[in-house]
């Protein structure tokens, strides 16, 4: 399971093999079942979650009832509250797994352990935030910029396995539009 951390660290920063061995001290492998819920609207999000195989999905609840999905997290992808993390405030979202996944979890404590201890580490963070921030950026400029057909061609062309991994409505509520409106444009596609 560990593999595949060190694998994406590697993309930022070199570890010996003695900072590989406190990496794995501090992350916590778990396996979570299809629809499990690993945070709900209110708790703290004090862990954050490295998805080694599986997808995971960040979403909030209207009064009406009806689910917004603000980001999936698959293979190889952080996902966390992260403002909940940072302010200690109760969430505002649901982590959920969409899949049966297997993750690794990085508390908060541990994770402020794991930066004295490997140092270099901050500078995967960041990268890793930057990453992250630079995709929300680039979604909000399509929400305003494209039509939502122009999205769901875009997110399959960038996606297209995801894209049979997901129910339809869940895809429907990431994009924004009804799974009506959204099976009709996957006719087109076909």
């Amino acid at each position: 399971m560990f593999a595949g951390l060190l694998k994406h660290i590697s993309k930022y920063v070199s570890l010996t093999a003695e900072e590989e061995l406190i990496v794995a001290e501090y992350f916590k492998p778990e396996t979570v079942n299809k629809k499990q819920y690993l945070l709900s609207e209110g708790e703290n999000c004090s862990t954050q979650y490295f998805v080694t195989k599986g997808c995971l999905r960040m979403f909030f609840i209207k009064e009406n009832g009806s689910e917004h999905i603000v980001q999936f997290g698959i293979d190889n992808w952080w996902l966390a509250d992260y403002m909940s993390m940072d302010t200690r405030q109760p969430s505002g979202f649901y982590i959920q797994a969409v899949e049966k996944s297997e993750l690794l979890s990085l508390s908060v404590a541990n994770q402020e352990k794991l930066l004295e201890l490997v140092p270099k580490l901050e500078r995967y963070f960041m990268r890793v935030m930057q990453k992250g921030f630079g995709a929300f950026q680039m979604r909000i400029r399509y929400l305003f910029d494209m039509t939502s057909e122009e999205q769901y061609n875009l997110f399959v062309d960038r996606f297209p396995g995801f894209v049979q991994r997901v129910p339809q409505y869940m895809l429907a509520s990431y994009l924004g539009v009804t799974p009506e409106f959204l099976s009709k444009v996957r006719g087109k596609r076909r």
